[in-house]
């Protein structure tokens, strides 16, 4: 479903923060006109008080991911329920696209910015968008990153749902990690079979060396 693209921006607001890492890119205003994106109608209407009200709703989206990515299905949509009551969307019929036949438009459906403030703007977007993806995709679609620390949320749209990582590079971080514990594991392995045989071979000797009649 189109609609389901708003569901970045859910995941944009997400992975603002890190906490794995005790790092948080929402500090400022200008940041959380950065999370519009190409919206600048929207984003210019963000002041200062919007950046405590969008770390409210972050944390609230995350909750969701975090619901989904330990297979408490319920549990993230009532959450999600909680955010389009409390943010509702407007939505609208826009035609901005021009059909290459006739001219006319291409119509679609558009959800339209919220007239109240940025967050209740961005909060309703995020959350339908969210909502249309889980409804379409799945629950187990939505998920948070395996590659530790990291935990930054992800929306898997493989066609055999077998995404695990936020990025390429934690896919590529985590391989190399697992790669080397192998690696590791098989190391003392062979150690613990060196010093087994070596303790064998000592035991044996020593019988070897043992008085007839074992006195």
């Amino acid at each position: 479903m189109e609609l389901a693209h708003y569901s970045d921006y859910a995941v944009r607001l997400v992975n603002s923060e890190e906490p794995g890492q005790g790092k948080d890119s929402l500090t400022s205003v200008e940041a959380v006109r950065d999370l519009f994106g190409v919206n600048a109608s929207a984003a210019r209407r963000a002041t200062d008080a919007d950046v405590t009200r969008f770390r409210s709703v972050r944390g609230r989206l995350r909750a969701v991911f975090e619901a989904a990515d330990e297979g408490d299905e319920t549990l993230a949509v009532d959450m999600l329920n909680s955010l389009l009551l409390e943010f509702p969307v407007s939505p609208q019929i826009s035609g901005h696209d021009v059909r290459d036949d006739d001219g006319s438009p291409l119509w679609h459906m558009h959800l339209a910015d919220h007239p109240s403030n940025a967050t209740a703007g961005y909060a309703a977007i995020a959350a339908m968008g969210l909502a249309f993806h889980l409804t379409e995709y799945g629950v187990d679609r939505l998920g948070l990153c395996e590659a530790a620390p990291c935990r930054n949320a992800y929306l898997d749209t493989s066609t055999n749902r077998s995404r695990r990582y936020c990025s390429d590079r934690c896919a590529t971080r985590a391989n190399v990690a697992a790669y080397r514990a192998r690696k590791r594991l098989a190391a003392d392995r062979s150690e613990s079979s060196g010093l087994a045989a070596e303790s064998t071979q000592r035991t044996s000797a020593s019988g070897e060396r043992r008085p007839a009649g074992g006195r």
